[in-house]
């Protein structure tokens, strides 16, 4: 089976987060194919590479990016969810005179288009929201 997830929950203001990156881990344990993850509305805070967990905590922000470098994963991220956040990738930081960002590779700026393209591709499109 082909599965897609959106994350809609910040890392550490709910559990969706980490529900959704186990489930992530569950699918291609399995050998299903994970089509990617889309995040959106507070899921974006998912993609801030300035995240600073305690060492007790788990780091949210570098497990996804692990499982999209260990399984090729794409990790999608809302433009406007994350313009209207403060996150922003090295491009639009300079597009919009910014002096830094806080989003960058695996993680990627896209479209509403990209999460309907996800939602075609998958046989599932799992949601994980607050």
């Amino acid at each position: 089976m082909r599965y897609g997830i959106l994350l809609m929950g910040a890392p550490y203001s709910s559990q969706a987060s980490h529900s959704a990156l186990c489930f992530a881990k569950a699918v291609v344990a399995r050998g299903h194919a994970l089509e990617g993850v889309f995040f959106y509305h507070d899921g974006v805070q998912n993609a801030a590479r300035l995240a600073a967990p305690p060492q007790d905590e788990p780091h949210l922000v570098d497990a996804w990016a692990e499982l999209a470098a260990e399984h090729g994963v794409p990790l999608q991220v809302c433009i406007a969810a994350a313009l209207r956040r403060g996150l922003l990738d090295e491009r639009e930081a300079a597009r919009h005179g910014k002096q830094g960002h806080s989003v960058e590779a695996p993680f990627e700026l896209t479209g509403l288009g990209q999460l309907v393209d996800l939602g075609l591709r998958c046989d599932r499109l799992i949601t994980f929201a607050p």
